[in-house]
């Protein structure tokens, strides 16, 4: 189990995240667009890079959603590769046969 600080930490940035996403896409617009002079398109940049740092979502780490582990992560479970052994091996999971020998 991953710390409980680390979890509401991830937890934090992603309410960022979510909350100046449309702000953010705005600004990256403005930034990119040619036909914006140089001095418009350079006072979206600095607005851009007035936003909190965890709003950007690249700060957003994977976890898994059983334990918070932050490696070994499955996208299209959501869930650390420990975890899928363990709930896999139960029979927990739809259409997952873990093997033994």
């Amino acid at each position: 189990m991953a710390k409980k600080s680390a979890i509401e930490k991830n937890k934090r940035r992603e309410r960022l995240v979510k909350k100046y996403a449309d702000k953010r896409a705005e600004l990256k617009a403005q930034s990119k667009d040619e036909t914006l002079t140089l001095e418009e398109r350079y006072a979206a940049r600095l607005k851009l890079a007035k936003l909190p740092r965890n709003s950007a979502p690249i700060r957003v780490r994977n976890r898994c959603e059983v334990t918070g582990r932050p490696r070994g992560f499955y996208r299209k479970l959501k869930m650390s590769r420990v975890a899928l052994r363990e709930l896999g091996s139960k029979g927990l999971i739809p259409g997952l046969v873990k093997s033994s020998w």
